[in-house]
């Protein structure tokens, strides 16, 4: 029988992780903005219009599950930060170090007590779901709450964190309280499908703990150590997450996405999920993984093996980075692969990633991106009957 449940809630068979490219009039409203030349009112009317086109466009395509693009947004953590009780948008020491390239030199700080309350985004997702078909699921990306933590913890922001928070006890309580009063809302205005985004355990994936939102070099101090960091900041990160997961309304489904990095076709970090899979796919308590594996240092499908019986696998085997089209029997064949690992109706297919996690984007064209889409509609199609 047809896991109909998958017809239902993401994850879809083919399915998507969230951003889109922007669109050149949308880029060119937010740089008008930027430097005074038009209001916030026309700015918003800019991003309505090219929501609403985004909207169509993924329907037409055939997607089951949309998103408004994270059209609104610069980038798709900080902006999610930023709408938090007790943050400030503040410029950074530096960018995040990509392979090549550093982004823009931004964070989020610490002004006071953490809370949740009245979350721009509940009316970013209230303008999406009124313009979706009914039939179509709207789904809301937000980062994880462990990637807020590693975000309070770079170097710039420790000062401010420890002035509001004293203890790691008192802000992993701040956190979650702040996280399930967005949650609360976000449900109240009708999220029923919520994607959690987290690089922290593609960082980890080298078995390193995270400094400045990148993995740390072992060889900056004594071995030992640094894995015994890495075994707590992972157990720190399940807890933090399941705390936000757990205990929430039966009709909430609530996946996660793992990240390597994804900025302008950049990556910033390399390690299978060997050094990860517990306790994240065996104590992790999601629905369904979005996960990276369209090169090799996404490492083999055998950590898989530790998910949780029942528990869904997006397999992001076609890249977001680059607008040429992967060899199908390749993709296929390597589907067949991961199902020696999670059972094949457990399976689906998306993008290893968002095609514009920063408002830069990718790589690629706006065409190139629909066909990415569509060929992996079409795979899944004929891997799964029921797609």
């Amino acid at each position: 029988m047809a896991d109909t449940k998958l017809k239902q809630q993401s994850p879809y068979r083919y399915d998507i992780v969230g951003s889109f490219l922007r669109p050149e009039a949308l880029k060119q409203a937010r740089e008008d903005f930027e430097q005074g030349n038009i209001s916030a009112e026309e700015l918003k009317e800019v991003e309505d219009q090219a929501i609403i086109d985004l909207i169509k466009k993924q329907e037409e395509v055939g997607l089951n599950a949309v998103t408004d693009g994270e059209f609104r947004r610069s980038w798709w953590h900080l902006d999610f930060f930023w709408g938090l009780n007790g943050v400030t948008k503040a410029a950074s020491d530096k960018g995040y170090q990509f392979k090549d390239k550093e982004t823009r030199a931004e964070t989020a700080r610490l002004t006071g007590k953490l809370g949740g309350k009245n979350h721009p985004f509940v009316e970013h997702f209230r303008f999406a779901k009124e313009h979706a078909k009914e039939d179509t699921e709207v789904k809301l990306t937000i980062p994880a709450p462990a990637q807020f933590w590693a975000e309070l913890a770079r170097p710039e922001n420790e000062a401010s964190t420890k002035e509001i928070y004293s203890t790691t006890e008192a802000l992993v309580d701040g956190i979650i309280s702040a996280y399930r009063e967005a949650i609360s809302e976000f449900y109240a205005a009708g999220v029923k499908t919520l994607q959690i985004d987290d690089c922290t355990w593609g960082m980890l994936a080298a078995g390193t703990p995270m400094t400045n939102g990148i993995p740390e070099k072992v060889a900056n101090k004594e071995h030992a150590r640094a894995e015994k960091e890495a075994e707590e900041q992972k157990r720190l990160f399940v807890t933090l997450n399941n705390a936000i997961i757990d205990n929430q309304p039966q009709d909430l489904v609530i996946n996660t996405h793992i990240c390597r990095g994804n900025y302008q076709s950049t990556w910033s970090s390399s390690g299978g999920y060997d050094n990860v899979s517990s306790p994240l796919f065996d104590q992790e308590n999601v629905n369904a993984y979005y996960l990276e594996y369209d090169s090799d240092r996404a490492g083999g499908f055998s950590p898989l093996a530790n998910v949780t019986a029942g528990k869904k696998v997006v397999l992001g085997l076609v890249t977001s980075k680059s607008g040429s089209l992967e060899n199908r029997e390749d993709i296929i064949a390597r589907i067949k692969e991961a199902s020696q690992f999670v059972p094949l109706e457990n399976l689906c297919l998306s993008p290893q990633c968002g095609f514009a996690s920063t408002e830069e984007g990718n790589i690629l064209t706006e065409e190139q991106q629909w066909n990415k889409i569509r060929f992996i509609k079409d795979i899944a199609q004929e891997v799964w009957k029921d797609a």
